[in-house]
């Protein structure tokens, strides 16, 4: 979600007259979009300012732009330890990107935090604003800002606010214009992606729509989206297992474009950590429904998130997640060692933290039954042949391309000619590791269908 936020700040920027550049020594303008998710990130931030301080006094009119959610957070604390930064904006105001750029120009540094989203729907969503994608085959959409949640390591609805759907018709016209672009796949974005269009429901319910059930409205868009001529892929994240519900995973099966993957976060085994996190589920509730998931949608790559060394978390409460882990047999997740962020609820639970020893030697067992299964899933690709979006040159030898299979495995194969990035190929899996799959490549199924538009200027 940050990076298609840094997609609408390129793009409004680009809007103003700027052109983005290289070599950061041609700019005359940086902009650094932040994180909170993790502590590192402050850390991050700061160090990089410091680096950029003797940049900034380099050249004349230099501005440096800190925004996101670090800057929603941290507010004044910014400009306190960095005053030579120009703009401060936190994740409200996006759409005031290069107006703050422009006023800081003329009038001086400007701190710009809002406490809640701008009703209005260009201003709100992302996806509604001028973006500069980095990819022409793929995009990042937009459905959902905020989350209602409270689960008690989590920043994000402080940083991001109260859960708000965009209207259904907004992003089905959005995707049906990207595709026209030559997008083929998309990901649908939101911070509780299955809870989308409740509010929705909600608000028509009170404007005397009878007939408005109060109910996710995920599915239908899952349906509607992957039904626009064009689309030949369709993503989502995050869900939240507390809302996964059959006609989601109905709609993934039935609708020919929705990928087969299933990011779907545990953050622990452990129901007793699971309810002080305030996750709403428990470990056999959540294996269930994921079990009624893959009975679904036939071969689902499954991935997941998850914590250790949660506070208070014992010995007993991560072997429970070691089991689930084995149990669920993931194809990759995203494991974290607890990182409490000031002003979650799990930050004051300082005198249960666990030694960060104890926590290192847990996370190390936990990646081993991770690396496990997510191998064992892979070897079991070996000899199938699947179809790949090309993404490029792979990082460590450009002769070998990478791409994605609709299970968002990386795939690495060398074509007999070149091929460009958004191409659709077959490639035969002739070998396994546990973060990626080596194949050979057999056959070019399309070309990249991306279309340029030329601006028209009268006079």
């Amino acid at each position: 979600m940050n990076e298609h936020d840094s997609e609408r700040i390129a793009g409004l920027l680009e809007d103003d007259g700027y052109v983005a550049v290289a070599d950061q020594a041609d700019a005359d303008v940086v902009v650094l979009n932040t994180c909170c998710i993790r502590e590192n990130a402050d850390n991050k931030l700061y160090g990089t300012l410091g680096w950029l301080k003797p940049w900034k006094e380099a050249g004349e009119d230099r501005q440096i732009v800190v925004a996101g959610c670090l800057a929603q957070k941290d507010r004044d604390l910014v400009r306190r330890k960095a005053p030579f930064v120009d703009v401060v904006l936190g994740t409200h105001n996006v759409h005031r990107a290069a107006e703050l750029v422009g006023e800081a120009r003329v009038n001086g540094p400007v701190t710009e935090i809002l406490d809640e989203a701008v009703l209005d729907d260009h201003a709100m969503f992302p996806s509604a604003l001028p973006a500069r994608r980095e990819t022409t085959y793929n995009a990042w959409v937009t459905i959902q800002i905020g989350c209602d949640n409270s689960c008690a390591f989590c920043i994000v609805p402080a940083v991001r606010g109260a859960e708000i759907s965009r209207p259904f018709g907004d992003v089905v016209a959005e995707v049906a214009r990207l595709a026209q672009d030559g997008v083929s796949e998309i990901t649908l974005l939101g911070q509780n992606v299955n809870s989308y269009g409740r509010d929705l429901q909600l608000a028509a319910r009170r404007g005397g729509d009878s007939d408005a059930r109060v109910r996710p409205m995920f599915a239908d868009l899952l349906s509607a989206v992957g039904a626009v001529d064009g689309i030949r892929r369709v993503r989502f994240t995050s869900p939240h297992p507390k809302d996964m519900r059959a006609d989601t995973f109905a709609a993934m099966a039935q609708t020919a474009a929705v990928c087969e993957h299933l990011h779907y976060p545990l953050q622990s085994g452990s129901d007793r950590v699971l309810s002080a996190m305030h996750r709403g589920y428990t470990a056999r509730r959540y294996l269930d429904r994921l079990a009624v998931g893959r009975a679904a949608v036939d071969d689902l790559a499954v991935s997941t998130d998850i914590i250790v060394g949660f506070p208070g978390e014992t010995d007993d409460d991560f072997a429970a997640t070691l089991d689930v882990a084995a149990a669920a047999e993931y194809d990759y997740a995203y494991t974290f060692v607890f990182s409490p962020r000031p002003g979650t609820e799990a930050a004051e639970m300082s005198d249960r933290f666990v030694e960060p020893s104890v926590a290192a030697e847990r996370f190390q067992r936990l990646r081993v039954v991770v690396e496990r299964s997510a191998l064992a899933k892979h070897e079991a690709r070996v000899g199938r042949v699947e179809e790949v979006l090309v993404e490029g040159p792979s990082k460590k030898d450009p002769a070998v391309l990478a791409g994605r299979t609709r299970q968002n495995k990386l795939v690495h194969f060398t074509p007999p000619h070149p091929v460009r990035a958004g191409a659709y190929t077959t490639v035969e899996i002739t070998r396994a590791a546990p973060h990626h799959l080596v194949g050979q490549f057999v056959e070019l199924l399309s070309e990249p269908q991306h279309k340029r538009r030329i601006a028209v200027h009268a006079g």
